[in-house]
């Protein structure tokens, strides 16, 4: 588990504890990213043979020894209190912003818990982490944060449903899906952008204020640049 420091990665990949790992092959990831393991993402980075570069979080999930290894390897160890008023996810976000990354890919995070899906949305989309291009491998699906343009992966016929969060996200204009918008509004609970399909292998979402969560379900790795 060798680990490399690197001041200003390019990519940075946040691996959060909580999912089963999938079966086949290790889902598509950026090469040379700099890996940041919160708690038992430890696990996940283990079964994919992912180097790890940074250990964060309470690390109530992860077995002594296993978190001895890597501690003797050299790996950093941030440490956190178990009764915190942050998730192991936000941790590992700051900890990311302070690399200054182009892109941040975020795999795990579910569990089977609904509240833990629901909250590591929420804290995806959350105006702290407004200069991070975000993109996370959650529960069988690729969620792109679109705060401004994001240009996404697919292929013909593919799913992806536009949820706004936080507010209205206003002046949405779409191009390559089958149900364009064109400097359209979508206020929070809009159905609007439910269930829309790729037309080609490539799509683009471009938003003027707000935050949408554009969700493609049984992708298999980062459909977004």
């Amino acid at each position: 588990m060798p680990h490399e420091s690197t001041e200003h990665p390019e990519d940075v990949v946040v691996l959060v504890g909580g999912d089963p790992v999938p079966a086949g092959p290790v889902p598509a990831l950026p090469d040379h990213a700099f890996v940041i393991a919160a708690d038992s993402g430890l696990h996940l980075a283990r079964e994919f043979g992912l180097s790890v570069h940074l250990v964060v979080g309470d690390l109530d999930s992860v077995a002594p020894e296993r978190l001895a290894e890597y501690e003797d390897a050299g790996v950093p160890v941030q440490r956190h209190p178990v009764d915190k008023d942050r998730t192991d996810l936000a941790i590992a976000l700051d900890a990311a912003r302070r690399f200054a990354p182009t892109r941040v890919t975020l795999l795990g995070g579910y569990g089977g818990r609904l509240d833990h899906l629901l909250g590591n949305a929420l804290v995806l989309a959350a105006d702290a982490y407004r200069d991070l291009t975000l993109t996370a491998l959650v529960a069988g699906a690729t969620v792109t944060v679109v705060r401004d343009r994001r240009d996404l992966r697919g292929r013909p016929g593919d799913y992806v449903s536009l949820l706004p969060v936080n507010g209205t996200a206003v002046g949405i204009t779409t191009d390559g899906l089958r149900f364009p918008l064109q400097g359209e509004d979508l206020p929070p609970g809009s159905t609007r952008g439910i269930s829309n399909q790729f037309l080609t292998d490539r799509a683009s979402v471009q938003v003027e204020a707000g935050v949408l969560l554009a969700v493609q379900p049984g992708a298999a790795g980062p459909a977004s640049d």
